[in-house]
Parts: C-alpha cells; structure tokens; sequence
C-alpha cells in the first residue's frame, strides 16, 4: 500500500502531463511558434491524456495546464517547448 501511495504522489499531475506533451509537439515545429500552432498542440495534448478521464478532471486539468502557459506566445518551437518543460515542472 505504502508503495502503491509512493507512486501515485510522485507521478505529475495532469496538467503537467499536458504541458510536457505540448513541449514535445511543440519542439518538432519548425516555424515560430503561435497562438493558432499552440492551441492545436495543446489540444492534442489534452486528447492523449486527458481523454479517459471523468469530464471534471478535463475541465480542472486543461484549466490549470492552460494558465500556466508561458507568455508571450514566441520564439522557436525549442525555445518555447524549453519554457513548456519549466512550467511543467513547476505545476508538478
């Protein structure tokens, strides 16, 4: 049990989950990264792991993941998915 509660407390949330997805979309891109090119790697993000769960979880997840985006949209997709993994990090 103790193990089982371990794991579960080590493993990042969801909306972490989905801001290191999104970096990993992110990165392969190879235009400057912008709103209309986030959001549909956010959205991507959100299907691959959110998906499976209950409704509310989305809805908590996406919003948590979403206000923690790093501003201003820009920069390379490397750069921006470097600022993605920190913000992820944070969130934990």
């Amino acid at each position: 049990m103790d193990e089982a509660l371990r794991k579960l407390v080590e493993q990042p949330s969801y909306a972490a989950q989905v801001l290191t997805v999104t970096a990993r979309l992110t990165e392969r891109r190879s235009t400057p990264v912008n709103p209309w090119s986030l959001h549909e790697d956010l959205l991507t993000a959100e299907a691959a792991i959110l998906d499976p769960l209950p409704e509310a979880v989305q809805h908590i997840a996406t919003t948590r993941a979403r206000t923690h985006l790093p501003y201003p949209y820009a920069g390379t997709g490397h750069e921006y998915a470097t600022r993605l993994r920190e913000a992820a990090e944070a969130l934990g």
